[in-house]
């Protein structure tokens, strides 16, 4: 699970996937002390400083920031060969309230299983991208 406050990292000698928080990185990037904090909290901490320390060891995992949706929602739009379905998709994706409006109109049209496949295989698409960039073997 990314957001602001976390970041998930794949160990690449072990496979394993590790989730730290910022602030646990923020601890080990400054050297801090952190003795105080609780169990849990210093083994999160011995996580990022095996992360910081061991450069080429993890890989970070694409972030929301690396993964754009409302990009995976006009694609799907233009993807359509159904003119009007496409008209109501991408006039639901414009301004505020987009992804709202997106999944309530392609519920209405009865797409949501299509919608689903389209934003799973985009999913896919980014996963490969980034195991081949990371030089990582993959099975589809």
């Amino acid at each position: 699970m990314q957001s602001d406050d976390n970041r998930s990292f794949l160990n690449l000698d072990t496979g394993e996937i590790v989730h730290v928080s910022q602030e646990a990185l923020l601890i080990a990037e400054d050297s801090e002390d952190y003795e105080h904090l609780s169990e849990w909290q210093q083994d999160e901490v011995k996580i990022a400083l095996d992360i910081v320390e061991s450069f080429g060891k993890y890989a970070a995992l694409p972030s929301q920031f690396d993964i754009y949706e409302y990009d995976m929602m006009e694609s799907f739009c233009y993807s359509l060969s159904d003119v009007k379905m496409q008209d109501v998709l991408l006039n639901s994706i414009r301004g505020k309230g987009a992804f709202r409006r997106f999944k309530d109109n392609i519920h209405r049209l009865g797409m949501t299983y299509t919608w689903d496949d389209y934003r799973d295989l985009e999913y896919k698409e980014i996963a490969k991208g980034f195991c081949e960039r990371k030089g990582i073997d993959y099975i589809i």
